[in-house]
């Protein structure tokens, strides 16, 4: 089941928390793969979000890969599965990309327990990542998808990734605290 949340929504980011909280799998800790370059507005979703869940979650057992500073892009995307089924073995991935979609979806956040193909919005083929995806669409579906993710809005990229970073971090939160009460009960 995929969930859905416009930008403008107030109660987005708790929608956010709540849909990874019924698509995350159980396991260890959650890693976050935000997945774009900040060379374009359109393509910085992922590492937008990626600073903010950086900066948010700094000091717990989470790992964010993925930022303004160290963007996970095309290049990097081919060897980062290999890299997180090694480094994070038992963690459940939730990958963090821009998209694009019909032009009534633009602002949607969309949130679904299956991985996400980076780069399907410019016409590359890579390989899926993650285990739950967050996608945001920012611009309209067309045969010109690249010129369309440059035009698009900075706004609207920054809005989502406040909305996303912060229910990641809620649900981050929850799961380090669920985890520690079960420990204490031990």
């Amino acid at each position: 089941m995929d969930y859905s949340f416009n930008l403008y929504n107030s109660l987005a980011a708790s929608g956010v928390c709540l849909a990874l909280k019924k698509t995350t799998p159980a396991g260890a800790a959650p890693v976050i793969l935000c997945v774009g370059s900040d060379l374009s507005v359109g393509d910085s979703l992922g590492p937008v979000t990626g600073t903010k869940l950086k900066q948010a979650l700094a000091g717990l057992n989470c790992y964010v890969y993925g930022t303004l500073a160290k963007p996970i892009t095309a290049h990097e995307v081919k060897y980062m599965n290999d890299f997180l089924k090694f480094t994070h073995p038992d963690s459940p991935i939730i990958a963090i990309d821009a998209a694009v979609g019909n032009a009534g979806d633009i602002g949607l956040i969309k949130v679904a327990r299956r991985a996400l193909r980076p780069g399907s919005g410019a016409n590359k083929r890579l390989n899926k990542v993650g285990d739950v995806s967050i996608m945001g669409i920012i611009a309209e579906q067309s045969v010109f998808n690249y010129s369309l993710f440059s035009a698009t809005r900075l706004n609207v990229v920054y809005k989502m990734s406040e909305i996303i970073a912060e229910g990641v971090t809620s649900f981050v939160l929850d799961y380090i605290q669920n985890v520690n009460a079960f420990k204490n009960v031990l």
